[in-house]
């Protein structure tokens, strides 16, 4: 294995990438509360913490980097290709950019992003009339900003498995899962039987478990607000 010239080092592409996912990610969320902005922070941190690695330094690629060159000889894993370790280790002979885990994961980000854009728009419009919001995402899931994140931050890890995100990302889908659970909690307390009877029909994370059911009135409730 010859190794010419390393593919980390470049910060300014660290600090561009997560500014722009970061903003990009921001514009369709839009945090008011504290509790907004302590999910969206996390998720900013798994960002820079991702883009840090792929782009800055290659942690994970240092302390795997005996057991890799042993395990798979030939391969430069300073080089930008190789730090797509599930692409590499599979062994698929093809430019990781376009492997399946790559392009599956695109498809995860573009989704992720998509259902954040459609959540928030049918969330504003709810807000802006003080209206429980029952349509688009939030008419198959209670918690369409959350999913959007994790489906966001799975599609990464495919992309570029670090062992840093490797150990956030459980740990933010048990603060995202304990943050839905709080709002729940005040969404019952603030509006009651419109709330609990969303919540009976529409599952929180999961859209092809739900269990539907048709309203007394033959209409979702439109009353108050959703998170």
């Amino acid at each position: 294995m010859s190794h010419t010239e390393s593919a980390y080092g470049l910060w300014s592409l660290v600090i561009i990438n997560s500014l722009v996912f970061i903003l990009f990610a921001f514009s369709f969320t839009r945090p008011k509360t504290r509790r907004d902005w302590r999910s969206f922070g996390m998720f900013s941190a798994f960002l820079v913490a991702l883009f840090t690695e792929m782009y800055g330094f290659p942690l994970t690629i240092y302390l795997l980097m005996s057991w890799l060159a042993r395990n798979f000889p030939g391969i430069d894993f300073l080089s930008h290709d190789a730090g797509h370790l599930l692409e590499t280790l599979m062994g698929w002979k093809v430019n990781p950019h376009w492997g399946p885990f790559h392009i599956f994961s695109n498809l995860l980000i573009a989704g992720g992003f998509w259902l954040l854009a459609a959540a928030w728009r049918v969330l504003y419009e709810a807000q802006g009339t003080g209206q429980l919001a029952v349509d688009g995402p939030y008419a198959r899931i209670r918690h369409p900003q959350y999913v959007g994140f994790v489906l966001i931050m799975f599609g990464f890890l495919l992309q570029w498995p670090t062992l840093i995100t490797l150990v956030m990302f459980p740990i933010l889908l048990l603060v995202y899962i304990k943050l839905a659970k709080r709002e729940e909690q005040e969404m019952l307390a603030r509006f009651g039987d419109a709330y609990r009877t969303y919540r009976e029909r529409t599952q929180a994370f999961l859209p092809w478990s739900a269990r539907r059911s048709p309203s007394p009135t033959g209409a979702p409730p439109n009353s108050g607000k959703q998170p």
